[in-house]
């Protein structure tokens, strides 16, 4: 006979499970796909993906038959292929000297394969590089300000604490408050092990950090012992050609930046690839030396095991078709997008004409390049206010707010023209003048 006790579902909680699934930050893109999912008809200038336009279905099978050439030219047999393919692999992953040679053209990054790891996702990556730098419980991740909620959530999950920097005047974290905010966490008797940026194009705000500044802050790293982990999905997208040198490239020989990079933005999303650059030596107390690629890759081994073959042959093709050169093969996409974010920047202008900027406190920034662009707004921007507009308006946008890990921002929205054309933009931006209006009435 059953009892009402052994039949009962089981109930969890929330109090009792890990603090971070009680943040509002980790509901912050649940709201978004919900809302997007109920007005479907809605110009979104939320996602940050990119424009589907440049794929073809059948470009993968292109892709993935020049990988298997390139096996064959290398010598391997069929045999040897199979594992290659079908087998789990390395943990740090089959077409490390492939990406290492792209970097090298792209970039002027010129690192070991032996000293890359490929990852699911550069998302992936944050979290190995967070785990195995952050130590103890006074270990401390600076993170401009406002950051990527990628980056703050993984540090959640991971219960690291985080201290933000905001973003100077030139765009990017000052390095003068770099320094002041090392010296402070040092003072509370605690350790700043890292600093986490985005230099070009930054996801949100869209700055860039100029090079003077990136030296500077190289030199404050140095001075204050923080590595630098750099992340850099959107640095081949500036408005016009040409684009400023990496940290990691400026970094020569320090070895202070652990180089975080991704495929999402210049190959495809889907084939979730990504990779860290870690050449900095690790001293174990028995005197042997690894690199911190090695240890990440201990890290990787318990959680993804490793990343998958087919992800990387398809990535590996597109790179050899592309003679490892993709700054050269997303030409194309950066004119788009830089068209798209000039005719977003146009249509904000003739809709917000000086006068009317001024009487409703309406403002924006103008990035280089990337994907993003900030709209200040005389309301607060959240999530109600946003429903608002897609249910009244047609038109969705992501609030700021969650991107400021100590507060701010609640009268700032984001704005991505990565996923439209130019017609959408302008109608977009259109029906989002008139909700400002209306919200601010």
């Amino acid at each position: 006979m059953t009892t009402a006790a052994t039949t009962a579902t089981a109930t969890l909680p929330l109090g009792d499970l890990h603090a971070s699934l009680a943040d509002p930050l980790l509901d912050a893109m649940t709201f978004l796909n919900e809302v997007t999912e109920r007005y479907p008809d809605a110009l979104s200038f939320a996602p940050g993906r990119p424009h589907e336009g440049f794929f073809e279905p059948e470009d993968v099978h292109t892709y993935l038959d020049t990988y298997l050439a390139h096996l064959a030219e290398r010598g391997l047999s069929r045999s040897a292929v199979r594992t290659a393919l079908f087998q789990y692999g390395p943990t740090k992953g089959i077409v490390a000297d492939l990406v290492a040679r792209t970097l090298a053209n792209d970039e002027g990054i010129h690192a070991d394969p032996e000293a890359l790891v490929l990852t699911v996702g550069a998302q992936e990556g944050m979290l190995l590089v967070l785990r195995a730098l952050c130590a103890t419980p006074e270990d401390v991740l600076l993170v401009s300000s406002p950051c990527y909620v990628g980056v703050t959530g993984a540090a959640r999950l991971l219960d690291l604490a985080t201290v933000p920097v905001p973003e100077g005047p030139a765009g990017g974290p000052d390095p003068a408050a770099v320094r002041a905010a090392a010296r402070a966490v040092r003072a509370a008797g605690r350790r700043p092990r890292a600093l986490y940026v985005v230099p070009d194009f930054a996801n949100p705000s869209g700055t860039s950090m100029p090079v003077g500044a990136r030296a500077g802050l190289l030199e404050v790293a140095a001075d204050e012992d923080l590595l630098v982990i750099e992340d850099n999905p959107y640095g081949f997208f500036t408005r016009e050609p040409g684009g400023r040198p990496t940290l990691k490239a400026l970094d020569g020989d320090r070895a202070r930046v652990v180089h975080l990079g991704s495929f999402a933005k210049t190959c495809f999303p889907g084939a979730r690839l990504g990779y860290v650059v870690a050449d900095q030596r690790v001293l174990a107390p028995d005197g042997r030396t690894t690199l911190l690629a090695d240890e990440l890759a201990k890290l990787k081994s318990m959680t993804t095991v490793n990343t998958p073959a087919l992800s990387q042959a398809v990535i590996g093709g597109m790179l050899l078709r592309h003679a490892c050169r993709l700054r050269a093969a997303n030409a194309p996409a950066r004119a788009h997008y830089a068209a798209n974010l000039a005719v977003l920047l146009r249509e904000l202008e003739r809709h917000f004409p000086a006068a009317e900027r001024d009487r409703l406190g309406v403002s924006w920034n103008e990035p280089e390049g990337g994907f993003f662009a900030v709209l200040q707004v005389p309301f607060t921007a959240d999530e109600a206010a946003m429903e608002r507009c897609a249910r009244d308006h047609g038109v969705l946008w992501t609030p700021m707010a969650p991107f400021y890990p100590a507060g701010g921002g609640e009268r700032r929205l984001r704005l991505s023209i990565s996923a439209l054309d130019e017609d959408r933009i302008a109608a977009g931006v259109a029906r989002l003048a008139d909700f400002v209006r209306a919200a601010a009435s």
